[in-house]
C-alpha cells in the first residue's frame, strides 16, 4: 500500500514524462526514446538530450524504469525500459486523465442539452 501512496504523490505526470514512460514500454536507447516521443506525440514534443536524460536520471532514481543493458556493441548505448512500479503510474495516469476527459464530455453534453432545451 506505501508504493500506491507513493506512486499517488507522482500524479499529475508531466506530459513529457508520460511519453518517456510509454515510449519504454519497449526496451530503448536515448536517441530512439526521443525519436518515439516525437513520432507518438504527432511532434509536438520535442525533446532535447539534457531533458531527456535528466528525465532518464530521475525516473531511474525513482526506480519507475530500469537499465536493461549497456550496450558494448552501439557505441556505449544505454537501454532503458519500464519496470513494474513504472507501469503501475502510467495506468494511474490514465485513470486520472479518463475521469478528466469524462468530466468533460458530461458537463459538454449537459450544456448542449441544455442550449437545446431553451431554444
Amino acid at each position: 500500500m506505501q508504493q500506491g501512496n507513493e506512486l499517488k504523490r507522482m500524479i499529475p505526470l508531466t506530459e513529457t514524462t508520460f511519453y518517456i514512460l510509454i515510449s519504454l514500454l519497449e526496451p530503448l536507447h536515448g536517441y530512439g526514446i526521443m525519436q518515439k516521443v516525437e513520432a507518438l506525440s504527432n511532434g509536438r514534443v520535442l525533446l532535447g538530450p539534457g531533458t531527456l536524460y535528466g528525465a532518464i536520471n530521475n525516473m531511474l532514481s525513482l526506480n519507475l524504469i530500469s537499465l536493461c543493458q549497456d550496450d558494448k556493441t552501439q557505441n556505449r548505448k544505454k537501454i532503458y525500459q519500464i519496470n513494474d512500479k513504472g507501469r503501475t503510474l502510467i495506468n494511474l495516469e490514465m485513470e486520472r486523465l479518463k475521469e478528466i476527459l469524462k468530466n468533460a464530455e458530461d458537463l459538454l453534453s449537459y450544456g448542449k442539452e441544455k442550449e437545446v432545451n431553451h431554444e
